[in-house]
């Protein structure tokens, strides 16, 4: 009976001591946030606010442990899918996601969204990652307070990232000089007037510079995202996630949307005297189709003359004129062919015919494909 009792004294001996050793190695360590005070290399045994600057503290995390962490940075009319799509990236991932504001009020985010940032630019943490958003940048990029902000944290960052528009903030920064860079399709002429010292890209759906990466528009950030976290943990494990969120994610994919043969369409919004609406639109890189239900002008003449006029001067990313070939004795058809800027050579074919059924509405069909020998292999 004795031999039978040392026995399990000496099995509840064995379990007990990993157990005391995993509880004192899992004892929770306080510090506060690394924002430069005298207390950055202090060390607290409970929570509660930095003694030095009243910062909140954060938990330490072993060094084996440190998940890299992510500010997100929130402003009036920022763009949801900017923000939320790399948010929902990046804390799968494991990572430590927060956001910062100017202010500590809840900001107004597109389609009337609000919602309360973590910290505001006087108390926010270093972070690893910095993601800037876009969306209505304009106030943004006027407001001093947020460059400086997004200036002095690019520089404690490891990586810098920014979405659609966000581009702006980071080219009003001076984060963009010398550099590749690319945002939302039709944002791409106005960012190279803003950054002349920059090569704006359309054919890349996101632009690794190293530290600096910017990503085309909208969903573009997720893409990014996932690209910042096969560098960090991997591609397996971003395609891991990527099959977790139902996301499909190919790191060699080309797509990018300002890539898409329709750049070479005119614009036909802004004619005052045409009303329509489109009907279909579809494509790649190599052709496109376009149809539109057209009220008015309600002749197919007059229609005729407004396409011609449309495509001949206004025609973009041309190299040299536009060449019209009108066909059918009611200018019903008409064919052209142009250059591209980049030296490549395209037809396009146009089509009116009267609506089915809707008396006095015409269907408008545009067609544009790039010459086989100039396709890219």
């Amino acid at each position: 009976m004795k031999t039978l009792m040392m026995l399990c004294a000496c099995a509840i001996a064995i379990v007990a001591i990993p157990t005391q050793a995993a509880s004192n190695k899992h004892k929770k360590v306080y510090v506060c946030p690394d924002c430069g005070c005298a207390a950055d290399n202090r060390t607290f045994d409970k929570p509660g606010n930095c003694p030095e600057c009243g910062m909140a503290l954060i938990e330490k995390i072993d060094n084996k442990e440190q998940r890299p962490s992510v500010a997100i940075l929130l402003f009036d009319n920022a763009e949801v899918i900017d923000y939320a799509g790399p948010w929902e990236v990046f804390g799968e991932a494991g990572f430590k996601v927060f956001t910062v504001a100017e202010k500590g009020a809840p900001i107004n985010a597109v389609f009337g969204q609000k919602i309360v940032p973590d910290y505001t630019f006087a108390n926010s943490p270093t972070a690893d990652i910095l993601l800037i958003p876009g969306g209505g940048v304009r106030n943004a990029v006027a407001n001093p307070a947020l460059i400086k902000w997004v200036q002095t944290n690019a520089k404690k960052s490891k990586q810098v990232m920014s979405v659609c528009t966000g581009a702006f903030i980071l080219s009003k920064a001076g984060l963009l000089d010398d550099l590749s860079a690319t945002t939302i399709e039709h944002a791409i002429e106005d960012l190279q007037k803003v950054s002349p010292k920059t090569r704006v890209v359309h054919d890349k759906r996101y632009v690794d510079n190293g530290k600096i990466i910017t990503t085309a528009g909208l969903s573009s950030g997720i893409d990014g995202a996932f690209h910042l976290v096969a560098r960090i943990n991997g591609e397996g494990e971003a395609q891991a996630i990527a099959l977790h969120m139902e996301y499909r994610w190919d790191p060699r994919s080309k797509y990018a949307r300002a890539a898409l043969a329709d750049r070479y369409l005119p614009d036909f919004s802004d004619l005052k005297s045409m009303k329509g609406r489109v009907i279909s639109t579809d494509g790649d890189l190599d052709h496109w189709e376009l149809k539109a239900l057209v009220s008015e002008p309600n002749s197919i003449e007059a229609i005729a003359d407004l396409l011609n006029q449309q495509i001949a001067s206004n025609t973009a990313h041309t190299k040299g004129a536009v060449t019209l070939s009108p066909v059918g004795t009611n200018k019903s058809a008409i064919n052209w062919k142009f250059t591209d800027e980049e030296g490549r050579t395209w037809n396009g074919e146009g089509r009116i015919d009267p609506a089915p059924d809707q008396p006095r509405q015409f269907v408008v069909t545009l067609k544009l494909a790039r010459r086989p020998a100039d396709k890219s292999i």
